[in-house]
């Protein structure tokens, strides 16, 4: 599963890390097959799959 830890900033020029005590793990929901799901519920191989997912940009993709 994608931890939400990994997304939190690190530096103190973009916004302080909040203590331990005051943070909460978020739910990443993704779409599979037309309609969105939680990756929580995902078995083993599926949340493989998501975390070997390649992200592309529209705009960099676009033929030319």
């Amino acid at each position: 599963m994608q931890a939400c830890d990994s997304l939190l900033p690190t530096s103190p020029t973009t916004s302080p890390m909040l203590p331990d005590a005051e943070r909460q793990r978020c739910e990443v929901w993704t779409r599979v097959m037309g309609y969105h799901r939680p990756v929580s519920a995902f078995n083993v191989g599926k949340q493989g799959e998501f975390s070997e997912r390649q992200h592309f940009q529209e705009a960099r993709a676009a033929l030319d």
